[in-house]
């Protein structure tokens, strides 16, 4: 299990698209994938999960990777949120 937190940049927060585009890319690894924000934690994996956690600019956000190839994913979405979502 590997842990990274980061700090969402997008002004809009993250809202459906983007949520959407993380949906679609942690549901290309096998891994377990989770965020977490304070207390909350959602499923990567699931749409209603992110929206439930009202993520918005300047959030600092954990996100945890369990599973055979917990890296890709932790660096490919490391990389989503870096670059805004195509924002």
């Amino acid at each position: 299990m590997i842990r990274q937190k980061v700090t969402l940049k997008n002004e809009t927060g993250l809202h459906a698209r983007p949520a959407s585009e993380l949906v679609k890319l942690s549901n290309k690894f096998k891994s377990n994938i989770e965020l977490e924000v304070g207390e909350k934690k959602a499923s990567a994996k699931s749409i209603l999960g992110i929206m439930s956690l009202g993520i918005k600019v300047n959030t600092e956000i954990e996100i945890i990777c369990d599973g055979e190839d917990e890296q890709t994913a932790m660096n490919e979405i490391i990389e989503a949120f870096n670059n805004n979502f195509g924002e």
